[in-house]
């Protein structure tokens, strides 16, 4: 995992990456843990999702991207407006942008702080209180992910 998930804070979700990144998780717990064998009809099986989530207990993978990617959002507005990163994620592209619907980048911080239920509420200015933004990631790795 370590190495699959290397440099996972800087990394800008999108659906199909987060799909892929289950499957993923989902096929290795399979391959770690091994076959089940039946005791009634006595011949081998794949474990199902259930019984992964009952024998390893961590968040998955998704959960754990995302809130890593919510603690390093968290850290970058405290850095301060003249370091290079925070003017990357928070400043405003000048070039124009390419006809049809725009990939979605660092707006996901936005749309992952609405699943909390915090939506109103300017994802800088929230960073800024540490404590808060610590009880939002917490809050963000216990949602549920399908």
């Amino acid at each position: 995992m370590p190495v699959v998930l290397h440099g996972r804070e800087t990394w800008s979700l999108i659906l199909r990456e987060e799909r892929r990144l289950r499957v993923f998780g989902k096929r290795t717990l399979r391959r770690i843990f091994g076959p089940k064998r039946d005791e009634v009809r006595g011949d081998w099986r794949k474990l199902r999702t259930e019984e992964l989530n009952d024998m390893y207990s961590s968040p998955n993978i998704v959960r754990d991207i995302k809130s890593r990617i919510m603690r390093w959002a968290g850290y970058v507005p405290r850095m301060g407006d003249s370091r290079s990163v925070y003017r990357v994620l928070v400043g405003k592209h000048e070039e124009k942008r390419p006809l049809g619907k725009p990939r979605h980048r660092w707006d996901r911080i936005k749309i992952d702080i609405q699943e909390v239920g915090c939506g109103g509420m300017d994802w800088i200015h929230l960073a800024q209180d540490r404590y808060r933004w610590r009880a939002l990631v917490n809050a963000i790795m216990n949602l549920r992910v399908p």
